[in-house]
């Protein structure tokens, strides 16, 4: 299977020749000129997709305080009912032997 897909790669001489249509098309001053824009949209795209990364994390973090917070005020409610219960008097006198 990698046969076939190095099979469809330019080798030297076709490296070579594109290289040279490159700078036939657009000349030695347009190309430092369209790296540089190439440059620039690369790191644009970084720079958004951290952003992205960043705001994802966060809102991760957020859910994940709900969660714990959430989980705490049930575990609060748990323990006061089993305080409660425990506290009230038991009497034996609904029980008959």
């Amino acid at each position: 299977m990698t046969y076939f897909v190095l099979l469809g790669m330019p080798g030297g001489m076709e490296l070579i020749i594109i290289v040279f249509v490159v700078l036939l098309l657009f000349g030695g001053r347009k190309i430092p000129e369209l790296m540089r824009g190439l440059g620039k949209g690369i790191k644009e795209f970084n720079t958004a997709r951290a952003s992205l990364e960043d705001e994802l994390q966060k809102g991760m973090d957020e859910e994940e305080k709900k969660q714990k917070k959430l989980e705490a005020e049930r575990l609060a409610k748990v323990k006061a009912e089993k305080e409660k219960i425990e506290s009230e008097p038991t009497t034996h006198s609904d029980y008959t032997d």
